[in-house]
């Protein structure tokens, strides 16, 4: 073992929950898994990472920030030898990653201290548009209107809103390709392996209208706030920070409005009232509900359920097992994804439709859209 693990846990409230994220989260980057056990044994850091509001008092904060960082810089220098994201090619276990990370702190002190007490991890992932797509297919098959309006609550910059430019490649278990979504040329191409039932093509639907809204909506405009976009991602996953910057070249190309609210369920009640007649409204959060506590949480269901009831809304939650277990209504499958790394369902993303008097789950997949398992439903409204 190396010896800076050797160390005692710091004697801090969160060195235990960072011992835990380094001991069994990040399981596809095991640079951070590395990064959260050294921390745990620095209380220098861990009273860096006091400097966070408290509700945004997570590891993947303190990991964005150093990540920023790193980017900022651009070169395999000091830290950055360890993140491939800037051409690093050391190892997590090499035993000078201790000393390199206090370095790096103790330069960039102030910044990253900016960065905890302002910024909130956005991962803003193109690739549950693989999930999207045919949940917004569903929508149209279940409501009988092809004209959709989408409403992407917690939308960071946005990218979701660009979902009918997508064109969607899944590899089916008969090894084929099946392709959905858009057949234009400059259709941003996502690929995703689909587990059981690949799904189905559906009815053809349009976007009529869309908004999102966000606490602190990202300007895709601004290199910096899209440096922040890149920062929230896993640092070794190259393909996903390409997905992000071509989808991001692709919303700046075609901009849809992004509005900062502060009370979101509001701001959709109003937009609600400017659609036209014969058009599907649809509400979507994906990896949203995780920051709220319980009490924010049950208030955000039954405002939702209110707009179900009243308004005739699709509700269409994208959210880890917890959440969508908190929000009721469906049972959620337990068993593991036969070939996939995150089986655990707690890793998972489990899409819930609810509409009309019905409550269903379309799929789980994983959190960044890579593979999916979609639920057969049907039934009659």
């Amino acid at each position: 073992m190396n010896d800076d693990l050797r160390r005692p846990l710091a004697d801090h409230p969160d060195a235990a929950r960072y011992e835990r994220c380094g001991l069994d989260d990040f399981q596809e980057e095991p640079l951070y898994q590395r990064l959260c056990r050294l921390v745990a044994r620095r209380p220098a850091l861990l009273a860096l990472h006091d400097v966070a509001p408290p509700t945004q008092r997570r590891a993947t904060l303190l990991l964005a920030a150093l990540h920023e960082r790193v980017l900022a810089d651009g070169r395999p220098l000091g830290l950055g030898a360890w993140y491939a994201s800037v051409g690093g090619q050391r190892l997590p276990e090499d035993p000078a990653l201790g000393a390199a990370l206090e370095t790096c702190v103790a330069q960039h002190h102030a910044a990253l201290s900016a960065t905890l007490a302002c910024r909130h991890t956005q991962t803003n992932e193109i690739g549950r548009c693989s999930v999207l797509w045919p949940a917004l297919a569903q929508v149209a098959a279940l409501s009988g209107r092809p004209r959709l309006a989408l409403f992407d609550f917690g939308c960071s910059a946005g990218l979701n809103l660009q979902v009918d430019a997508c064109r969607i490649r899944y590899l089916g278990a008969d090894g084929a390709l099946h392709e959905r979504g858009s057949a234009a040329d400059g259709a941003l191409v996502l690929d995703a392996r689909s587990h059981g039932t690949v799904p189905p093509a559906g009815p053809t639907w349009q976007l009529d209208a869309r908004l999102g809204v966000d606490l602190q909506p990202v300007d895709l405009a601004d290199p910096q706030a899209l440096r922040w976009l890149r920062a929230c991602l896993w640092p070794s996953d190259r393909a996903r920070d390409a997905r992000l910057q071509a989808a991001a070249a692709l919303a700046r190309q075609r901009p849809f409005p992004v509005e900062r609210c502060d009370d979101g369920l509001a701001r959709l009640t109003r937009w609600l009232d400017t659609l036209p007649p014969g058009v599907q409204p649809v509400l979507l959060h994906s990896w949203v509900l995780a920051y709220f506590d319980n009490a924010a949480l049950a208030r955000f269901a039954a405002q939702a359920e209110a707009l179900v009831r009243q308004r005739g809304l699709a509700w269409l939650s994208a959210e880890d097992a917890r959440c969508t277990q908190a929000l009721g209504g469906i049972t959620l499958p337990t068993g593991p994804v036969p070939g996939e790394a995150r089986a655990d369902p707690a890793a998972q993303t489990f899409w819930r439709l609810r509409w009309g008097r019905q409550t269903a789950l379309l799929a789980r997949s994983h959190p960044h859209g890579q593979w999916l398992s979609w639920q057969e439903w049907s039934v009659t409204l």
